[in-house]
């Protein structure tokens, strides 16, 4: 039975952070999982600091320092969403998806996995995207 004044049919917000390293599928997988869900989709690569993008295209990966800004924004941006969204972001490290806990407890977490052979085609295929093939092996 549920509390007096609680609704048993309503369902709590659904926030979801699709992780993993580049060329897994976060975004494609992301976009597909609020589609399904009827939730709005962020695309984590969209709130890179211009100096991080700049970085990443020249071959240099992203240092703790140069990813808590972005973090924060995103954890930000994703409990900006009350009832739920789904975030597409490496989040690889358990200190960074700790950054989305502190603004939402109950965030869910879809890890995809993949080898680094696998990351490594997947991001030399792709001719649209800031993130250079050199850089692959850095988020293993």
């Amino acid at each position: 039975m549920a509390p007096a004044g609680q609704d048993m049919t309503s369902t709590p917000p659904l926030h979801v952070v699709v992780m993993g390293v580049a060329g897994c599928g976060k975004s494609v997988i992301g976009q597909a999982l609020a589609q399904a869900m009827g939730l709005p989709m962020i695309e984590g690569d969209r709130y890179h600091p211009v100096s991080n993008i700049a970085k990443m295209r020249s071959g240099q990966a992203l240092t703790d320092d140069d990813r808590w800004p972005w973090l924060r924004e995103l954890a930000a941006v994703l409990a900006r969403h009350p009832q739920g969204a789904v975030l597409a972001c490496s989040a690889l490290k358990a200190r960074y998806r700790q950054v989305f806990r502190e603004h939402l407890p109950q965030v869910h977490f879809v890890y995809l996995r993949l080898t680094p052979a696998q990351a490594l085609e997947r991001v030399a295929a792709r001719t649209d995207h800031f993130y250079p093939p050199s850089l692959v092996d850095s988020q293993f």
